[in-house]
């Protein structure tokens, strides 16, 4: 019987059961002789443990098996629950949601027997004591020749044949990326590219897409051909941070020896085969990649009464259709006119009804949180405590998906550089217990999400002289600088006011990453600083990322979209108003300063050549900065959908995305957060 049918079924239900896993086991280290908490964590390590062996997944059912054996004697009251024990099942629960993310990118749950956790849980059956001796290091980490093979298919061994035979070499490497490591994708990203600098790679394991797509764990392995000794390579390598481990093996001699045993090539032949590799490994990849997608499909659970509501407008939509026919028949415009009144009504709200199916509750995210601040916590010494609240605000699932890596680094940087370390916040007069407090709620057409500590804030003087250090300020310029000038200098990239570096921080990765993330999803950040009393990062960011509100503009022959959550107001300006300061366009404005920005200049657009007194500019916001956009014309207000611009143009200034207008023409999506 083919399982693979009830791959996707397993992997979410496996999913949401560690999800509780994780949060009763959060509870129980506050509350360790609660019986209930505990029974919950033995029905589900049994139910797991059914579900793996009915897909064939032995090494999870055993280690499922171990827990249910070890929590069974904790049960009947012959073993007394402790820390220890509850370190040993957030062991397990870090294991099994490791099997689970073999399972879901690959669909087979991988080599990985977990061997020293199920000695640790059978010595805590056998022996009632957990055993304290340090786990040898993974298997994974070192290399088996015999697996190289398996791994290498012959057009991969013929392209090393040929590059040997051109006196190259080719190198097996294995790159292990550290666990704390954020952004896998993108420092995977670097890696390539540096090596592709000095070789040439003819295999990839996971696919080079697979890994553009953060499908992989934390290490992947490439073939690489190259002129440089692997001396070279490990330099080149090592110079890049967020690495753990680099294992670089020569395969001449190795396994290219073994293979000519086996079998021997004749000259033409080798030619032809090194001819079609690399159409074949682009072929073979491909394959794997569409494979795995086909696997790990995303899933949205849907309230029934939404599914319902969406099914009455869909009716009401064939019963207008059939009612339009008729219409068209008759040549009724009365009739016509109401019938697209009527058409109009139910578009919108069968629009509104897809959108609340697309909108998941952002806890989520959120659930994430706590067993990250208590590790953290327990690393740093620190005492923490995590208060959410909001957790059932709805975000749309796309949001979701792209807002956990900034959040990430807040919470981070809240518990690493906002709150003291216990004794020092005794000398202030603050409990010993830090809080950290994650809060959303929705603000109109906007969610927002707040990310706040109680810890010393953030010190302005030091900033600014780090500032100076880097050269992003001169002296006079800190000297007028206001504190929120000040805290933008903390979003520049390398920017960190820690002279220590540590696993944590202090590399100024952090901030810079928040930044460019929240704003690529047109949401803003902004920070609240109290000196000796906390920081608060706040985010804002849209409800939805696929149909928003615009205002169409004209710009010469072309037309604009600005998203209308940007805009402040519009007005218009007389040109002999404009002044000119440091070749900056600026107009006192209800007595501030407004930068007057030339749309058709910044988007390289021949604007008309109008000789009208007055401008029309569209005013826009980003947090607390303004500036005007001069347009040509105004055509209106509209809702429209967002279309991606594809890879090749996705980093093009001043442009979030496309639209396809009514008439079938394309206007450009104006990204106004870029413009400041």
């Amino acid at each position: 019987m083919d399982m693979n049918q009830y791959l996707d079924i397993f992997i979410e239900e496996s999913k949401e059961h560690l999800q509780n896993m994780n949060q009763i086991l959060l509870q129980m280290e506050n509350d360790p002789e609660e019986i209930s908490k505990l029974n919950e964590i033995f029905r589900i390590a049994h139910t797991l443990k059914g579900m793996a062996s009915t897909m064939g997944f032995q090494n999870l059912a055993r280690l499922t098996h171990e827990m249910e054996s070890a929590l069974h004697l904790v049960r009947s009251g012959e073993l007394k629950m402790s820390t220890s024990i509850i370190d040993l099942l957030f062991l397990c629960f870090d294991e099994l949601e490791g099997y689970i993310g073999e399972i879901e990118s690959n669909g087979v749950e991988g080599e990985n027997t977990s061997s020293e956790i199920v000695k640790k849980l059978e010595d805590l059956r056998l022996k009632g004591t957990v055993s304290k001796e340090a786990p040898p290091k993974a298997e994974a980490k070192e290399f088996n020749q015999e697996k190289m093979n398996l791994q290498l298919d012959e057009y991969v061994h013929s392209v090393i044949k040929k590059a040997l035979q051109q006196e190259l070499n080719a190198y097996f490497i294995k790159i292990t990326l550290d666990k704390k490591c954020m952004l896998k994708s993108a420092r995977a990203y670097i890696i390539i590219n540096n090596l592709e600098k000095l070789t040439e790679i003819v295999h990839s394991n996971p696919s080079i897409e697979d890994i553009e797509d953060e499908r992989f764990d934390l290490s992947f392995e490439l073939v690489v051909v190259t002129k440089s000794d692997n001396s070279i390579l490990k330099k080149e390598l090592s110079n890049i941070p967020e690495i753990e481990s680099i294992e670089i093996i020569d395969l001449k001699g190795n396994i290219i020896v073994k293979e000519e045993k086996e079998r021997e090539i004749a000259p033409n032949e080798l030619l032809h085969e090194n001819s079609i590799v690399e159409q074949q490994l682009t072929n073979k990849a491909a394959d794997e990649s569409k494979g795995r997608k086909a696997k790990t499909g995303k899933t949205v659970r849907v309230d029934i009464d939404r599914l319902d509501n969406l099914m009455n407008l869909v009716s009401e939509l064939i019963i207008i259709k059939t009612r339009l026919e008729d219409i068209d028949d008759s040549g009724n415009g009365q009739s016509m006119h109401e019938a697209i009144e009527y058409l109009e009504r139910i578009t919108t709200s069968l629009h509104d009804a897809v959108m609340k199916v697309r909108m998941v509750p952002i806890e989520r995210v959120f659930n994430r949180f706590p067993r990250m601040v208590r590790d953290l916590a327990k690393d740093l010494g620190k005492e923490i405590s995590l208060i959410m609240k909001g957790e059932e605000t709805e975000v749309d699932r796309t949001v979701i998906d792209e807002i956990g890596d900034p959040l990430i680094h807040l919470i981070r940087n809240s518990i690493d550089h906002g709150i003291e370390e216990p004794d020092v916040r005794l000398v202030a007069g603050k409990s010993k217990n830090g809080t950290v407090k994650l809060i959303a709620y929705p603000d109109g057409n906007s969610v927002v999400i707040e990310v706040e500590d109680d810890g010393k804030g953030i010190d302005i003087d030091r900033v600014k002289a780090k500032g100076i250090e880097r050269g992003l300020i001169t002296q006079q310029q800190s000297l007028i600088m206001d504190d929120i000038e000040a805290i933008n200098l903390l979003f520049n990239p390398g920017f960190s006011t820690v002279n220590k570096i540590t696993d944590i921080s202090g590399r100024g990765v952090g901030l810079d990453v928040v930044k460019t993330k929240i704003e690529s999803l047109g949401g803003v950040v902004e920070v609240d600083n109290r000196r000796g009393e906390g920081t608060k990062f706040i985010i804002r960011l849209p409800l939805t990322l696929a149909i928003i509100q615009a205002l169409l503009v004209n710009v010469g022959p072309e037309k604009y979209a600005i998203p209308l959550n940007t805009i402040k107001e519009i007005t218009t300006i007389s040109q002999r108003t404009i002044r000119r300061v440091q070749n900056n366009e600026v107009v006192l404005y209800r007595n501030n300063t407004l930068p007057i920005l030339r749309l058709s200049s910044l988007l390289q657009v021949e604007a008309n050549q109008n000789e009208a007194e007055d401008y029309i500019v569209v005013i826009v916001k980003k947090g607390e900065k303004t500036a005007g956009i001069v347009v040509d014309h105004l055509i209106g207000q509209q809702e429209i959908v967002i279309k991606s611009l594809g890879k090749y143009l996705s980093n093009v200034k001043g442009i979030a995305g496309a639209t396809i207008l009514g008439n079938g023409s394309v206007a450009l999506i104006v990204d106004t957060n870029s413009f400041f």
